[in-house]
């Protein structure tokens, strides 16, 4: 890290934890020597996946998302367990809660911070292959619905800004990436 660049954390506070994030304060030096507070919601990491049936479709997931108030298209994910799940593992588990398929191989296309300006949150991206119909294992306080949709179709929803969610974006542009090498 370039040293003039970097702030020193001084100390925390922790003003919140809940399931899946901690809110913390944390007082901080900048390289000017000036203190300022930092407010960052802490968070495990988590998961993003593409799912690629044999035929080339993709399967994308509708939900509705309280904090926006919209039904949004967005592709399979979840947090990573607490109690040291690997993003790997954590695909594989997400993956057949949300769509009701199993994945005989999770390829790893990269990670990214979801909002680096507030959160800890890295997101791993993986997709898919060798996807089997098994049973979704909702949470009871999910509604999921689960398309196929081909690629022609998911640039279309792209372009009319039917997909909006960063993370679906993120993750659709690194397999657009990977199928190109």
């Amino acid at each position: 890290m370039e040293e003039h660049v970097r702030e020193i954390r001084l100390e925390t506070q922790r003003l919140y934890t809940g399931r899946a994030v901690s809110l913390d304060v944390d007082r901080i030096r900048l390289p000017s020597g000036r203190e300022t507070t930092r407010e960052i919601v802490r968070h495990p990491g988590s998961v993003v996946i593409v799912p690629v049936l044999e035929d080339g479709r993709v399967l994308l997931i509708r939900q509705f998302r309280y904090a926006v108030g919209e039904v949004l298209w967005e592709l399979p994910a979840g947090t990573l367990d607490r109690a040291a799940e690997s993003p790997q593992a954590c695909a594989h588990r997400e993956l057949e809660e949300e769509t009701g398929y199993c994945a005989e191989r999770m390829i790893r296309l990269g990670e990214f911070f979801t909002a680096p300006g507030f959160t800890d949150e890295r997101m791993h991206v993986f997709r898919a292959e060798g996807l089997h119909p098994t049973t979704q294992q909702l949470d009871s306080d999910e509604l999921i619905e689960v398309f196929p949709l081909s690629w022609d179709d998911i640039e279309e929803k792209v372009r009319a800004g039917e997909i909006r969610d960063g993370k679906t974006l993120a993750a659709l542009y690194l397999h657009m990436l990977a199928r190109r090498t």
